[in-house]
């Protein structure tokens, strides 16, 4: 027998490897000649975790996206919190649009008007600019008749304004009602 000291590194390599060799043959053999592996529970724990951290980031998220949509609803609600009731004063503010343009209106009668069309105002109640002349806008305008006009120019404009539309902040409480030309 040799001295193992004298040993060259490659001859100690050849006998580790004979020995990994026999060391593999005397181990039992399964179905894929490769050992069985049990679960190992630090993998099991962080496989949880990752489950446990992908649920809490979607209900995160969720209740995110619920908080949003229920800010962006009560401030639709405070914003147009008296639509109902404006939308009930508007035909007081027509039958003051139609007793000014019959010249109707004493000066008692007119500084009533105006103090009701600011209060309106100040509220967030706005005309919406229609005139003869325009062009039909079907989101802004309501067609309540059309009528034969002379002019092709005047085809698919306003002709007449019979009753003035509204808008509450940024939603439109009462379209314009028109009568169109064709």
């Amino acid at each position: 027998m040799e001295d193992k000291a004298s040993e060259t590194p490659t001859q100690k390599a050849q006998e580790y490897t004979m020995d990994a060799i026999e060391s593999n043959e005397n181990q039992p053999e399964t179905v894929n000649n490769q050992p069985e592996k049990e679960p190992n529970p630090l993998t099991e724990l962080q496989k949880q975790l990752e489950e446990s951290r992908n649920k809490y980031l979607y209900l995160f998220s969720d209740f995110e996206n619920y908080k949003r949509n229920a800010a962006r609803e009560r401030m639709d609600l405070i914003s147009t919190a008296g639509r109902d009731m404006m939308a009930a004063l508007l035909p007081v503010l027509d039958d003051f649009d139609r007793a000014a343009k019959n010249g109707a209106l004493s000066e008692g009668t007119i500084l009533i008007y105006n103090k009701l069309a600011n209060t309106l105002k100040s509220k967030g109640l706005t005309s919406l600019e229609t005139k003869a002349g325009d062009d039909f806008d079907p989101d802004n305008h309501e067609a309540v008749a059309e009528i034969p006009v002379p002019n092709e120019e005047l085809k698919g404009k306003i002709v007449d304004i019979l009753e003035q539309g509204y808008t509450l902040g940024t939603k439109i409480i009462r379209h314009a009602k028109v009568v169109v030309g064709k």
